[in-house]
């Protein structure tokens, strides 16, 4: 077994026979509807999260994991391992990053590297599934957490398309007159990540045109022969991902294309409909 642990926060929506399959430990952040509080993976997943936010109307909060979580699972983890290597969410939409600092530093027996991914959803998977490859080869923590370093200096570009300004407006990113003007527009905003943070990349009319645009966008970064990793990601759209996807094979011939979601804390931020795409070059 490998020295090294890889921990991923719940964001990265990798699927449980993936995360077991390649050793990768996940640690739950939380949902809060009124009063009752739901660990994202664990006790509520994506289809649930939507299908609850369309009936209660408000939206939910969410909320890092306990510190003290945190250092139960560092304290379990170093009866096996010397490190541990930690993924997290963008540190500018969560304090779960500033979180595994502190319970590393209070726990004796392993040394954890804690890796700000700046981003998250496929993106931070990216990161967290190199890790693992990583540990799995036997690489310390020192090296796999330069080689996540220069995997972000290189970039990995993604873009999200929000189908439902209604869900921005009760965020609080939208006024009531955006809301008017955007809903009678049909605008679809594209948002990335920058600086940490979810931020309006362009704002486009109509779904097919910011599909579009997003298309264009890797047209002008990844070419048709290139070896690249793709993820299109959904929040409860998946026959719409596989029709993305579908036409992403079509059109890149050594892409390895696969299909991930929008699970309930980054769904808050982004809403039912939403559609993303990422990639990396390999």
């Amino acid at each position: 077994m490998s020295k090294v642990a890889v921990i991923t926060d719940s964001t990265s929506y990798i699927p449980e026979h993936i995360r077991n399959e390649k050793n990768i430990v996940m640690i739950s952040l939380n949902v809060v509807f009124d009063k009752e509080t739901y660990k994202e993976e664990a006790e509520i997943k994506a289809d649930d999260f939507y299908d609850m936010v369309g009936k209660e109307g408000a939206l939910p909060k969410t909320s890092q994991p306990a510190i003290g979580e945190l250092v139960e699972l560092l304290e379990e983890l170093s009866q096996n391992y010397d490190e541990a290597v930690m993924i997290t969410l963008s540190s500018g939409i969560s304090g779960t990053y500033q979180s595994a600092v502190a319970a590393g530093e209070m726990v004796e027996g392993i040394k954890l590297h804690v890796f700000d991914s700046e981003i998250s959803c496929s993106p931070q998977a990216f990161y967290v599934l190199k890790a693992a490859e990583l540990a799995n080869e036997g690489s310390n923590g020192y090296d796999i957490m330069n080689h996540l370093l220069q995997m972000k200096n290189n970039g990995i570009p993604a873009y999200f398309m929000v189908d439902d300004l209604n869900h921005l407006h009760r965020g609080g990113r939208l006024n009531t007159a955006q809301l008017f003007v955007g809903n009678l527009l049909q605008i679809k905003p594209i948002l990335h990540f920058e600086d940490k943070k979810i931020v309006p990349f362009e704002k486009v009319r109509t779904k097919k045109k910011a599909l579009k645009r997003i298309f264009d966008i890797m047209d002008e970064n990844v070419k048709p022969d290139d070896k690249v990793k793709i993820s299109v990601i959904h929040a409860k759209r998946e026959d719409e991902a596989v029709e993305i996807a579908d036409e992403l094979r079509e059109k890149f011939a050594n892409a390895d294309v696969w299909i991930s979601y929008f699970g309930p804390v980054i769904g808050t931020h982004l809403g039912e409909g939403s559609l993303g795409i990422t990639w990396i070059k390999e």
